[in-house]
């Protein structure tokens, strides 16, 4: 059984932020609230909790997780960021936005494109996933909550806990999500190109 931990949205209370970070820590999944719609992620390093997340969503070994950082020198010790690059991450963070960039070392080789040796990062312009993460001091490997067959992700963290309390072990609440998915915009070419029009408007 799932805990389930109301938060507030913008001020979310500092004990259970702890509680949480330590399920993660212990190896537990999380369905937590970011900008855009709700996510699923786990710790890291965790190999074990990535597979029940691609078994809970049924994800086949093509889809790549998202590193969801805290802030700008998180992705720099996960990412190689040249300077103009840097400016737009700048620019455009926090918020709706998976940035795609060169990997480095510290990316756990099951995360990177096998080709390109590319890594999606994002930091989310919301106030309980920051907190998580800076409790946790580190990224945290990131999908979008929706289930097989579903249009769209869980936008009521009611409905979340009726079909996901006995499949996780931590649904954090804040409110109603979005159902629309990050903009992706791809900053390993010549120049940014966007890869998924979301809700991000990147100019």
């Amino acid at each position: 059984m799932a805990q389930f931990f109301s938060v507030h949205p913008s001020h979310p209370q500092q004990r259970l932020i702890h509680q949480a970070a330590e399920i993660v820590r212990g190896g537990g999944i999380a369905v937590y609230p970011t900008d855009t719609a709700y996510a699923v992620g786990c710790h890291i390093g965790d190999k074990q909790a990535l597979e029940r997340i691609r078994a809970l969503r049924r994800l086949d070994k093509n889809h790549h997780f998202t590193l969801t950082c805290r802030d700008l020198s998180e992705i720099s010790l996960y990412a190689r960021v040249d300077n103009a690059n840097y400016r737009i991450l700048k620019q455009f963070t926090p918020g709706p936005f998976t940035f795609i960039l060169p990997a480095t070392r510290e990316v756990p080789r099951r995360l990177v494109h096998p080709r390109r040796k590319t890594i999606g990062l994002r930091i989310p312009a919301n106030a309980v996933a920051l907190a998580l993460l800076e409790q946790l001091g580190e990224p945290m490997m990131t999908t979008t909550m929706r289930l097989p067959g579903a249009d769209y992700p869980f936008a009521d963290p009611e409905e979340i806990r009726s079909a996901l309390e006995h499949l996780v072990d931590l649904i954090i609440e804040a409110g109603m999500g979005g159902v629309e998915p990050t903009t992706v915009v791809d900053l390993t070419q010549a120049g940014p190109e966007i890869r998924r029009q979301g809700m991000g408007e990147f100019a």
